[in-house]
């Protein structure tokens, strides 16, 4: 045996040989375990799978029968009723567990800086052809192009006679060192080689390099971690990440291609030997950006990380769990307390799952979304209601991308909230009637009825050649619902809840062209609170009805409240007389006697006092506007030949009418109070920013 050399004597005496001896060796078992399996797998397939998938559906049957009769509202809003979901809430754990083990082997795989040496021998002369796509990359990518002209300028500089030289052989030298001495130092100048490498070449052993060396900067805080290179400067660790994250899309782009569909969806590459070959580092590059997401506190890094992230999603979807912790990781940046810019970024990164041609990611990712907006809008206040309403509007987003895979979860999700109401119904406890006068069943209708709203807009069908929608038939059973959620507790205190399911109804009655029946729920609240007597004056602030369901008991029989109610009621009875499924039908003048003949005896009846005369002479106004536009539509209908054999006319008179609703008095009228509205709730969040700094001047 040689005498060892003085090299391998620093390297020991370093006590970096222990800690490689102990990772090739994990790296070692997990081989041996992975073989294991897969020879494990083919001798039972043929026999065992049947028996066993029929025991375990027989035990999920049990298992999931026993949990429905037990369950809270985070349970039942969750779908944990659902197809036995509690047993898949489960399995996503494991999956998700499963999952944590296997970045962990991913990681364990390539301590060691050859073990994606293979990667190196698929490198092959394709310089020639750089020079062209360098000319056209200001085209294809102008955002990295004017990233390259303000950071690296000289890598478009490109020489294609200089393609051979010592780069290559440093590159290959800086690879090898971990297995023969202490870590070295990462600097500039080594990036600078590797992006000249990538830019130029496309190079895959330069790709290598430089993704075990964002290994390293990813995990240099982990004692048991076996690096190849160590970081020493901010500015070192801020290139090598944001070149990892900008260079690795376009070189995988240019090696592996995949094809975007017309419909915005996209296909993965097709298997080769260079996408085996590259697979593994893909993954262990994807699982690596997760673990930055996780510890970065940059919102900029995190913008970064998540859009690049994304532009690799076609070559990881065929990993099912590395999917899974993706998309567990995007939504709770989507669902977090962050700068809307990381949310809208997280939520286009989840978008992006979702135009996978997969169908089973799809349904993850429209499950995943519904859940996590569940669980975020527990509570809702002035300061949380924004983000709500973000999560809100991009969810329904996704469910609108692919109508026959979102019926299914809708359709299955609605159901819950009908059983939730029902159980209500029957029980009559004040626990009972807690599970749906709660923020959750709110957002929940809210939700729904921004998603038939978009999927149903009457105006997209039009363009769509009078094609329905396949969620079309959700809009019945969601206002069922809601009617129903506000016959079920009729007192004042609970207008606030009432609502805000109004509300919800009204968008979807503006989209959809939907006749639904509110005025029957409206003009209680007005009759109610104009005949209530002595109410008392106090120094309470307006209530604000955006952020309360409830309202609080200070509040009641006072002044301040019943003149909120009043101006909040009428408001919503005039949007929704002016809608355009009200006022642009035939029978709008016979619609609105009993609304009028109802308002007038309540005038006759209201109460009287100094502040009285301000709600009274609000619905006063509103009446003349009724019944202006009720003259307007019936001097339009008076040249109508009507019979039950002439239905086509009518047809035509509503269409044609319909197009000109916001020419009459009372679509005028809502115009100018919605814009009062609006500049009342400019000035009130003003005031809201002001005490924020009140306070922290304090």
């Amino acid at each position: 045996m040689g005498k060892a050399s003085k090299a391998t004597k620093k390297f020991a005496s370093s006590g970096q040989l222990k800690k490689t001896i102990e990772a090739r060796r994990k790296h070692q078992q997990v081989r041996k375990r992975i073989q294991n399996k897969k020879t494990g797998k083919g001798k039972q397939k043929a026999v065992e799978v049947p028996e066993d998938e029929d025991v375990e559906d027989d035990e999920e049957e049990k298992i999931s029968t026993s949990k429905k009769r037990k369950m809270t509202v985070d349970d039942f809003l969750g779908a944990g009723f659902m197809d036995g979901s509690d047993d898949d809430d489960g399995q996503v754990e494991a999956d998700e567990a499963d999952s944590d083990n296997d970045m962990d082997e991913d990681e364990d795989d390539i301590d060691d800086a050859a073990s994606f040496a293979d990667v190196d021998d698929l490198d092959d002369d394709e310089g020639q052809n750089h020079l062209l796509e360098l000319s056209k990359l200001a085209e294809t990518d102008p955002e990295f192009y004017k990233y390259l002209q303000e950071n690296d300028k000289e890598l478009l500089d490109f020489d294609a006679s200089k393609m051979a030289g010592p780069e290559d052989e440093d590159m290959e030298d800086a690879a090898d060192i971990a297995d023969t001495q202490r870590r070295p130092p990462l600097t500039n100048d080594i990036i600078r080689k590797w992006q000249k490498g990538l830019l130029e070449h496309r190079s895959l052993r330069a790709l290598r390099k430089l993704l075990i060396a964002f290994r390293a900067a990813v995990h240099m805080n982990d004692e048991d971690q076996v690096l190849a290179w160590s970081i020493d400067s901010s500015s070192v660790y801020n290139k090598l990440v944001s070149t990892s994250l900008m260079y690795t899309p376009i070189v995988l782009e240019h090696h592996v291609p995949f094809k975007k569909l017309p419909n915005g969806k996209f296909k993965p590459p097709t298997q080769t030997k260079k996408l085996k070959a590259l697979q593994k580092l893909i993954l262990s590059y994807f699982h690596n950006t997760i673990q930055l997401l996780s510890q970065a506190t940059d919102s900029e890094m995190m913008q970064l990380a998540i859009t690049e992230s994304a532009k690799i999603i076609p070559y990881v979807v065929s990993s099912r769990k590395t999917v899974k912790v993706y998309l567990k990781k995007c939504l709770e940046l989507w669902s977090a307390d962050a700068d809307d810019s990381t949310r809208i970024a997280a939520f286009l990164a989840v978008r992006k799952l979702a135009s996978a041609t997969d169908v089973s990611i799809m349904d993850n990712v429209l499950k995943g979304t519904y859940l996590t907006l569940v669980r975020s809008s527990k509570s809702t206040s002035a300061y949380t209601l924004p983000a709500i309403n973000l999560m809100k509007n991009s969810a329904s987003e996704i469910f609108s991308l692919d109508h026959t895979a979102s019926y299914q979860l809708a359709f299955g999700y609605i159901r819950q909230l009908a059983i939730h109401l029902r159980n209500s119904m029957k029980i009559k406890t004040k626990e009972a009637y807690k599970q749906v006068y709660n923020w959750q069943y709110v957002h929940s209708i809210d939700f729904w009825c921004l998603v038939l709203a978009r999927a149903c807009d009457a105006e997209t069908e039009k363009q769509n050649g009078g094609q329905a929608s396949e969620l079309k038939p959700l809009i019945y059973p969601v206002v069922q619902i809601s009617l129903g959620a506000i016959k079920l507790i009729s007192s004042s205190r609970s207008y606030p809840f009432h609502l805000h399911i109004i509300r919800s109804l009204l968008h979807l009655i503006r989209h959809t062209h939907t006749y639904i029946p509110i005025s029957p729920y409206i003009l209680p609240i007005l009759t109610t609170t104009l005949s209530a007597p002595s109410l008392k004056s106090s120094t309470l602030r307006p209530l604000d009805f955006e952020v309360q369901i409830r309202a609080p008991q200070q509040y009641l029989k006072t002044r301040v409240y019943a003149e909120g109610l009043i101006d909040e009621a009428s408001f919503l009875l005039a949007e929704w007389l002016a809608s355009t499924a009200v006022q642009g039908q035939i029978a709008f003048p016979e619609v609105v006697i009993p609304i009028v003949v109802t308002l007038r005896r309540s005038l006759k009846s209201a109460r009287t006092g100094s502040t009285a005369g301000k709600d009274l002479a609000l619905l006063k106004t509103l009446i003349e506007r009724v019944e202006e536009s009720s003259k307007w539509v019936e001097s339009r209908r008076k040249n109508l030949r009507i019979a039950p054999a002439q239905q086509d006319n009518v047809a035509m008179w509503q269409k044609e009418m319909q197009s000109k609703v916001d020419e009459s008095p009372l679509a005028r009228y809502v115009k100018v109070q919605r814009k009062a509205r609006e500049k009342r709730q400019k000035l009130v969040e003003k005031a809201r920013k002001g005490e924020d700094e009140i306070l922290d001047r304090e």
